[in-house]
């Protein structure tokens, strides 16, 4: 199989709630958020073939380690990546998976084999070419929801503030539309300026009542400010 890494973290026990993991970066990402804290995966290197590099890691790693997360850049973007989390797991480890979930199709395909998703909805759904630049981003991003919720798999829903994009009334429109659909798990992070990339005035503030209004449509909230 072909897998184009961009690195990893060797260790980690916050990226797969309730395992102790090891995350894979996967190169590639169709989309162009300005706040993308991974701006040096969003290209492939097409030269590049890590699969055996990271069966080796792991191999060292059975009975050391729970699970192992595949992030990005979009790993969904790579055609390799269901095959590789079948191999994962008959390596005898978890799978977890962070997606913004661009690629429903093959979202389907991994999601028999996945233990827990991380899914990322950065806006309303009519809203989301103003963020990623692409055409017909929020109705795929819809799709990939509904795949997730249908199939009982673990997961967490989570969104990053932007100051620059999101308004509470945005904010708040978007958490009506999750829970409406089903959504139990939602999370919420306060974005962090990056290289090239800061606030314009006075950032929009996860705070107070607005904070307490949210919390209220969900069986399970979490907010992350840091």
């Amino acid at each position: 199989m072909h897998l184009n890494i961009g690195g990893m973290t060797s260790f980690t026990t916050i990226d797969f709630p309730g395992h102790l993991a090891a995350v894979v970066f996967l190169q590639g990402c169709a989309w162009r958020c300005a706040y993308c804290q991974n701006p040096h995966l969003l290209a492939v290197d097409e030269a590049s073939d890590d699969w055996e590099m990271l069966r080796r890691f792991l191999e060292k790693r059975r009975g050391l380690l729970d699970g192992v997360v595949f992030s990005g850049g979009e790993p969904l973007l790579q055609s390799g990546l269901s095959e590789a989390i079948a191999a994962v797991k008959d390596m005898g480890f978890k799978v977890a998976l962070h997606t913004a979930g661009g690629n429903p199709q093959r979202l389907s395909r991994c999601l028999p084999l996945l233990d827990w998703v991380g899914l990322d909805v950065k806006t309303t759904f009519t809203n989301y070419a103003d963020l990623t630049g692409i055409e017909g981003s929020g109705k795929k991003v819809r799709e990939s929801l509904k795949l997730l919720l249908e199939s009982g798999i673990d997961y967490e829903v989570r969104t990053t503030v932007d100051p620059n994009f999101f308004a509470g009334n945005t904010l708040l429109e978007l958490a009506k539309i999750l829970a409406a659909v089903g959504v139990k798990n939602y999370a919420l992070q306060q974005c962090r300026a990056v290289e090239d990339y800061d606030f314009d005035g006075t950032p929009f503030v996860l705070d107070g009542i607005f904070i307490n209004t949210i919390n209220a449509m969900f069986p399970k909230f979490t907010l992350r400010t840091s």
